[in-house]
């Protein structure tokens, strides 16, 4: 089976980009939409960097730069991640036992845990990219932008893999939970850490190339971690969860980049 109907289903999946899902969909070609999360992280950050960089052009701003960025993927992702993000903090905030997190996850409005946990996230994601772009020059944010988005998104195949649970027996958990091989996660991890290595010899100097695929690792480790504990308050995995680990693996890269 051709991987393009998964890559499709990815980029409806997760982006606010006008591509419709493929005709047919089962378990594989979701797992294979899980697998190419990386990919799609890798189109929106080059995209989002590109007008960070035309705003830090425009204003010789680094701050304008760095929200101009951060606004890009929210709007294209129309804040799936955030908004998981925050259902997540408000599950997890609220000390209930599972079934009753879940159900405030899936109430429409958010929370305080969640109105905290997303104004933190933001700002310090605007920090951050504001810092590499200051101190380092428009390629470095941008590109740091870019791999970000890369690490951030291979956290949704990692937390897809045999043996993670879903929380649900429905929704996207379910759909998707399980469905990525281990061949699959490793392809995708060594694809983010080459890219990662990559752009870290195409914009710095010395050793500081290592801090790239670093970041790629510190990113899985924390979302890893954010997994680990999720799994063991709701049972497994939602939609929301997944938006959480993507955010997570994001800001933690954006840190360590930003050295």
């Amino acid at each position: 089976m051709s991987i393009l109907p998964g890559l499709r289903l990815a980029f409806s999946t997760l982006t606010a980009l006008p591509i419709g899902p493929p005709q047919q969909v089962d378990r594989t070609v979701a797992g294979r939409a899980m697998a190419c999360a990386p990919v799609v992280g890798g189109v929106l950050g080059a995209t989002a960097g590109a007008v960070g960089a035309a705003l830090g052009w425009w204003t010789t701003s680094p701050v304008a730069a760095a929200v101009g960025g951060i606004a890009t993927l929210a709007a294209l992702t129309r804040g799936l991640h955030l908004d998981g993000l925050a259902d997540t903090a408000d599950g997890l905030g609220s000390a209930k036992p599972a079934p009753d997190a879940l159900r405030i996850m899936k109430a429409s409005d958010i929370g305080p845990f969640g109105v905290i946990t997303l104004v933190l996230a933001l700002l310090g994601q605007v920090l951050l990219l504001t810092s590499a772009w200051g101190r380092h020059g428009a390629w470095y944010g941008a590109c740091a932008i870019a791999v970000s988005c890369v690490a951030g998104r291979l956290a949704v195949p990692w937390a897809c893999r045999p043996g993670v649970p879903s929380a649900r027996p429905d929704g996207l958990g379910a759909w998707v939970a399980g469905s990525v091989s281990q061949v699959a996660v490793a392809i995708a991890s060594t694809g983010a850490l080459v890219a990662a290595t990559i752009a870290g010899l195409c914009v710095t100097d010395g050793a500081r190339w290592l801090l790239w695929p670093a970041a790629i690792v510190a990113a899985i480790g924390s979302a890893t971690l954010v997994l680990r504990h999720t799994n063991r308050r709701f049972g497994g995995i939602t939609g929301d969860v997944l938006g959480a680990l993507v955010e997570t693996g994001f800001t933690v890269s954006l840190l360590v980049l930003a050295r």
